[in-house]
């Protein structure tokens, strides 16, 4: 077996830290800065210092040997892409502010590549033009770029990431979903070899666009995204993906509409303490733009709009909300009194709570006037049912009905079945058996390759620093000589026969700092097995040490060698 390299910490270009980042505002920024894995080199830039590289580059390996193992090809394209393929498929404008554009010196336009599903597609357009040519998978690891309006959270959200983005070619349907399935179970395989907690959940396609979509999420106070899951079903979802059913209702009952006298009540918390009811019995009309168009959204009182569902429904359509200039140039809106019966010119978008046969106390569209009994399909009518309402906790389970827990997390990987958007685009099509030509169906796969380091230092740090699993540690033992010479020379003696057993190695062989400095920095760097040349040195005997447990036991250098080899 060759020998497995040593580190020397005194030849290491890294520094701990005592203290965390003043900016730093979640774990692993604080940890990964303050155990010389990483440094800020811009406001969402990152430089990754040699054990952060090597963390990454474990990350990098698990994922590419799973691609590998479900016959998926590796290629490496450009991260400078050219504008046009992107202005085909419409996503040089759906991108918004996010997209890095920048020109050459002739003035031509380009961009940085967030993801490349244009540029694969193109790609296949070029070296496959037959049935026989697919179905292929290809794939790589690359930086990526989007221009975060706040990049934060040290390597979670930065504008420069890595990422692993795979592609699928398919003829059919069928090929598609087989496709998707592979990538799927590759997944589940490398998060679990990562050791990481991850739930996969239902989502939206966003700016990729196509029908199915999930998400791999790996819970996390740190996480920016919220996922819904049930427990008593397999149900789990983004909480932007989750849909109710539209359940109408019979409205035979209801008096008709009638105006009732309401002075002073423009909020739904002042309507209904006037009144003596419920939020939920009451119909909130929020007003918004869709590309300069007014819109209302209703929602039942008691629930947020979530403006993600909005702009989501509504893109590539630019949404804002509306201004007091909007309301000068329409007075038949009357801020604070807005109901959808009688809205002239306003299209109305609801959510499924509001049903047909539903009955609201709602504005009157007259100032200081509020109507009761307003019926939906009665009194108005609803342009589109959509879910726009922040989901709760308790919502029901649209699965079994059960209620819902909700938890923070991390989107480590997505998985899309993008269909033939952008092959219609670009016009990527082969000859099938028949002779005539056949539009190909593409799926589109991501891992975040940096995220998933940042992820693991969120799930498996503790009170002491880093914790990493086995298999993406930057070494498998750390070995620490306490100080003095002897200690040293056994540190470096042990260092160099579980490097010949085939151990990656880290020692702390540096001199005039303190044991106790060696031993802090030992658990915030992270190692799984902390391996001691201390007092006991003179004797032969070192000090082994689970960095996870914290269990520890004095070995002989030769079972110290034999227990990290086993």
């Amino acid at each position: 077996m060759a020998n497995a390299p040593v580190q020397r910490m005194s030849q290491l270009m890294a520094k701990t830290l005592r203290d965390d980042p003043a900016d730093a505002e979640v774990l692993s920024h604080k940890l990964l800065v303050r155990a010389g894995y990483v440094r800020r080199t811009a406001a969402g830039i990152w430089t990754w210092l040699p054990l952060g590289k090597k963390v990454l580059a474990n990350v990098e390996r698990i994922v590419r040997e799973e691609m590998d193992a479900i016959g998926a090809q590796e290629v490496l394209l450009p991260a400078l892409l050219p504008r046009e393929p992107y202005d085909a498929t419409g996503r040089w404008d759906e991108y918004g502010p996010e997209l890095f554009r920048l020109q050459d010196r002739k003035g031509g336009d380009y961009l940085l590549g967030p993801t490349h599903e244009e540029i694969f597609t193109l790609m296949v357009k070029d070296q496959a033009s037959s049935y026989k040519d697919l179905p292929v998978i290809l794939y790589q690891i690359q930086s990526k770029f989007r221009d975060e309006a706040r990049p934060r959270a040290g390597i979670l959200r930065g504008r420069e990431f890595l990422m692993k983005d795979s592609y699928s070619f398919d003829l059919e349907d069928e090929g598609l979903a087989k496709s998707y399935a592979l990538h799927r179970q590759a997944y589940q395989k490398v998060f679990e070899r990562l050791g990481l907690d991850y739930r996969i959940c239902a989502a939206t396609a966003g700016a990729m666009g196509g029908s199915k979509s999930e998400e791999f999420l790996a819970p996390a106070e740190a996480g920016e995204d919220t996922f819904a899951d049930c427990p008593n079903c397999d149900f789990a979802a983004n909480t932007e993906a989750i849909t109710y059913e539209l359940k109408p209702v019979d409205a035979a009952g209801v008096p008709v509409a009638e105006d009732i006298p309401t002075p002073d009540t423009p909020t739904i918390e002042t309507l209904a303490a006037s009144l003596g009811v419920e939020a939920s019995a009451t119909l909130k009309n929020l007003l918004v733009k869709v590309d300069g168009e007014i819109v209302a959204v209703g929602v039942p009182g008691d629930r947020e709009v979530d403006m993600d569902k909005v702009e989501a429904h509504f893109a590539p359509a630019a949404v804002e909300m509306v201004t007091e200039a909007d309301f000068v140039a329409r007075p038949d809106l009357v801020r604070g009194y807005v109901g959808p019966q009688g809205l002239g010119k306003v299209t109305y978008v609801a959510d499924p709570r509001v049903a047909p046969g539903t009955a609201w106390i709602t504005g009157a569209n007259k100032a200081d006037t509020h109507a009761k009994n307003v019926v939906a399909g009665r009194d108005f009518e609803v342009d589109a049912y959509v879910d726009v309402v922040v989901v709760q906790e308790g919502d029901p389970c649209p699965k079994c009905g059960t209620g819902l827990k909700l938890d923070r997390a991390i989107e480590i990987g997505h998985i899309f079945q993008l269909g033939r958007k952008y092959a219609d685009a670009l016009k990527l099509d082969v000859l099938g058996q028949n002779g005539k030509p056949v539009r190909v169906t593409m799926g589109s796969y991501g891992i975040g390759v940096s995220r998933a380091v940042a992820a693991l230092a969120e799930q498996t740090a503790d009170d002491k620093g880093l914790c990493w699993p086995a298999e993406v540690a930057p070494a498998d033992v750390h070995v620490v000589a306490a100080g003095k010479a002897l200690q040293t020379e056994l540190a470096l003696d042990v260092s160099g026969k579980l490097s010949a057993a085939g151990l990656r190695v880290l020692v702390d062989d540096r001199p005039g700092v303190s044991p106790g400095v060696k031993f802090t920095d030992s658990e915030l760097i992270g190692v799984p097995q902390i391996l001691v040349a201390g007092r006991r040195a003179a004797e032969g005997v070192v000090e082994l040490k689970d960095r996870r447990t914290g269990e520890r036991e004095e070995l002989t250098v030769d079972e110290a060698v034999a227990r990290l080899t086993a």
